[in-house]
């Protein structure tokens, strides 16, 4: 992709030829250095078309297409070309880029969305106005567009990179939100490996604590209070695995690392009365009554109550 920097009307340069000489003398009488003696008039034409590039560029058009043969400043051939192009204003290539996200539709169905074209006229915002406020908002419409795309990484690299280079912005909120998002759409099932979810709770985290008040914290609180039930359910899943194959102290440490790090989503009960039963198998009789006593207590009117109250009974 060629690299713009500002509008400049299209120009083409051509190498000129260097006339024959006349033909005052027979073909075979020319010396055999004829064809090299054109190379220095050739080269000094280059060196001097070097010079007016380089004042060109020095006015503000960088946009120079050089010939595949052309080893700037010097081409292999007289008929080589130099070429200035165009390049829009921001506003219109950033309005462009919008269109290209809506799509078109295919058969009234389905709408088709060239998500690589809409990021390459974003980026040519960014190369050609970098220190203008149309290219920050290209830079989140190229996130977006990666987003949309479900290209998760890519749109997190460029959610990380808004933030850390405009770190005051108004959007900062947003992007956090949408880097959260971006690792939540990678979670994998409770019983698989949960790093997506930890990494999309310390996301919502941060969020929630940097910026309490922004818009986009109401529904990062709903998002992480999913994540945290999620990631609860791995750890009682992982507690009943070592329970059930009778290794009841790693099974207790799961249950009690519920209790401590996810208390209130509706797991408690459940963890308590898996965590007594462990204690009894642990010959610590007194801890796991005091447990079923917490089940009935809190909780009654439940399945677990009831079969906390069974197991008090015969333990009198």
């Amino acid at each position: 992709m060629r690299r713009h920097s500002h509008s400049w009307p299209r120009v083409s340069f051509f190498m000129p030829q260097t006339p024959s000489a006349p033909h005052s003398r027979p073909a075979h009488s020319r010396p055999a250095q004829a064809p090299a003696a054109r190379r220095p008039r050739t080269r000094a034409l280059a060196s001097l078309l070097a010079l007016a590039v380089l004042a060109l560029l020095g006015a503000g058009c960088q946009n120079v297409a050089f010939p595949p043969s052309c080893v700037w400043p010097f081409c292999g051939s007289d008929d080589d070309v130099l070429v200035f192009e165009d390049v829009p204003p921001a506003d219109e290539l950033y309005a462009e880029g919008e269109q290209i996200l809506k799509g078109r539709r295919i058969l009234k169905v389905y709408t088709a969305i060239n998500y690589d074209k809409a990021i390459e006229t974003f980026q040519t915002i960014i190369d050609n106005y970098p220190y203008s406020e149309w290219a920050v908002k290209a830079e989140l419409k190229i996130a977006d567009a990666y987003f949309d795309d479900k290209r998760y990484e890519e749109a997190l690299s460029y959610y990380r990179s808004f933030a850390d280079l405009h770190p005051q912005h108004e959007r900062v909120p947003y992007t956090i939100l949408q880097s959260a998002l971006s690792h939540y759409e990678q979670i994998r099932s409770v019983n698989r490996d949960q790093t997506a979810a930890r990494e999309s709770q310390r996301y919502l985290e941060q969020l929630i604590r940097q910026y309490p008040y922004a818009p986009e914290t109401s529904q990062g609180e709903s998002l992480l209070r999913e994540i945290r039930t999620r990631l609860s359910r791995n750890v009682m899943q992982m507690g009943d695995f070592y329970r059930k194959r009778l290794e009841y102290q790693a099974a207790a440490e799961r249950y009690r690392s519920l209790l401590n790090t996810y208390p209130g989503l509706g797991l408690d009960a459940e963890a308590l009365y898996k965590l007594g039963i462990c204690y009894e198998n642990m010959n610590r009789d007194d801890e796991a009554l005091r447990l079923f006593h917490v089940v009935v207590e809190n909780y009654r009117d439940t399945r677990l109550a009831e079969n906390a109250a069974e197991r008090i009974a015969r333990a009198n």
